[in-house]
């Protein structure tokens, strides 16, 4: 979950209310369109796959993937957020399952989904190895796991994402949360994010792809 200097609801303790604040404008905060990580995907994934994205906020990539042909579940902590990625899908006429939830406390269902996405979803160590074991375990075998997430050397750039350097991953933590799983790609890099006025210019990232083993 990305934390900002601002005054007011902590991201950690006050999630709910913290991302209100944050999605309370009528503009979409991190845009309309899907990650760019996620899109250069798209050729592994097929309609009547099933997907679940976590943290998705206003609805950007659920959506997408709604309109992929993919049946999609996207929980979030916010009540604005989901009633925005409502909107969402009903401007580009798809259907997406929206959960209310955090996902520190959330039941999550077992060998479900076929694909798991998280994208730029920032959590503290302790939640974080645990929420990622979890999307883990919510995928079939044979499942992907799509993760995009800002890497401590964000914190050169300051263009978007947390401030605390423990909201921060490196390869080496993600490979570690995903143990066990066949790692298809795991880089540390720079690129450039135009995702609305949230995500904007030069920017560190971790990007993961992996499958879920039998």
């Amino acid at each position: 979950m990305p934390s900002t200097d601002n005054p007011g609801p902590s991201p950690i303790d006050e999630p709910s209310a913290f991302w209100d604040a944050k999605y309370a404008g009528a503009a979409y905060f991190y845009g309309k369109e899907a990650n760019a990580w996620l899109r250069t995907q798209a050729s592994r994934l097929a309609p009547g796959m099933s997907a679940l994205a976590i943290a998705d906020g206003e609805g950007r990539n659920s959506v997408w993937l709604a309109e992929r042909g993919l049946t999609v579940t996207a929980v979030d902590v916010s009540p604005r957020a989901l009633a925005k990625a409502a909107a969402l899908a009903r401007e580009r006429a798809v259907a997406v399952e929206l959960v209310e939830a955090d996902l520190r406390t959330w039941a999550w269902p077992e060998a479900r989904y076929d694909v798991g996405v998280a994208i730029f979803a920032h959590f503290p160590p302790e939640p974080r190895r645990q929420i990622h074991r979890r999307l883990l375990r919510a995928l079939r075998p044979g499942g992907l796991v799509i993760l995009e997430a800002y890497s401590p050397y964000q914190r050169i750039y300051q263009t978007g994402g947390p401030a605390d350097l423990d909201l921060l991953y490196t390869a080496y933590r993600v490979q570690q949360d995903f143990a066990g799983a066949e790692i298809l790609h795991l880089e540390e890099t720079v690129t450039e994010l135009a995702e609305g006025s949230g995500h904007r210019g030069t920017s560190a990232v971790t990007r993961l792809l992996a499958r879920r083993n039998a």
